[in-house]
């Protein structure tokens, strides 16, 4: 609303709501929705015309799942198969080489995997937070017991070969990140460039050499597509 207005909510009154700084775009920016596999999730986004993007720890080939779950429910309510559409996160190292990517990233990554993601199952997984239909699903939850049971003694060639990073030389993580991209039909890739204890330095290296190197050659996936849940007033970014 441009005008000042009062809020008289069941559980909160607000005198003075005043909407400030107003969006740019109207009635309001293109709507970006996470998700972590939820059914209702798909079909909400889908009939809304949002953006449904899935926020995995755990990378791309874990969650080709979800996301055929999520084209599957595009088709159910007839809505078209536009890429951009889909949003999905993935990590990303890059590297001179392959070996210095695992000799710079390992042990960052492998904090990351074995620190920062363990969560008190009574959070991950309280009752009733995942409806019957996702369990039907059998959607696994990324954090909790069972999750940690799954990365539990990774090494580098298992975090690559499971696809949880993407790491490597500009070449391999060309490759790999355009296989990403067209198996989950995604056309905004969000990549995770700052990882576990990665420090700012290493951080700066990898963001710059991902720009230089990498972005340039996956930009531009999906000619023939319009994406318009590009807000408006941005850079041109074509979604990747």
């Amino acid at each position: 609303r441009p005008e000042m207005f009062a809020f008289n909510g069941k559980y909160t009154q607000v005198r003075y709501v005043n909407i400030w700084p107003q969006p740019l775009q109207k009635p309001h920016p293109p709507v970006w929705i996470p998700g972590g596999g939820s059914v209702e999730t798909w079909e909400w986004t889908a009939h809304l015309d949002y953006v449904y993007c899935y926020l995995s720890y755990y990378g791309y080939k874990r969650g080709k799942a979800t996301m055929d779950g999520f084209w599957e429910a595009i088709a159910r309510v007839g809505a078209d198969d536009n890429p951009y559409r889909a949003g999905f996160l993935q990590l990303v190292c890059v590297a001179d080489t392959d070996a210095e990517a695992e000799r710079l990233y390992f042990e960052h990554v492998h904090y990351f995997y074995q620190k920062c993601l363990n969560v008190w199952e009574g959070f991950a997984e309280a009752p009733g937070y995942r409806t019957i239909k996702t369990l039907q699903t059998g959607t696994k939850p990324q954090v909790g017991a069972q999750a940690r049971k799954i990365r539990q003694s990774l090494d580098w060639k298992q975090y690559l070969d499971q696809g949880y990073v993407i790491a490597g030389s500009p070449a391999t993580v060309r490759q790999q990140l355009t296989e990403c991209i067209r198996s989950l039909r995604v056309g905004h890739l969000m990549v995770l460039l700052q990882i576990g204890s990665m420090p700012k330095d290493l951080t700066l290296h990898n963001t710059e050499l991902f720009a230089r190197e990498v972005l340039p050659h996956v930009r531009d996936m999906w000619p023939g597509y319009k994406d318009r849940w590009w807000p408006s007033g941005a850079p041109a970014g074509n979604g990747q």
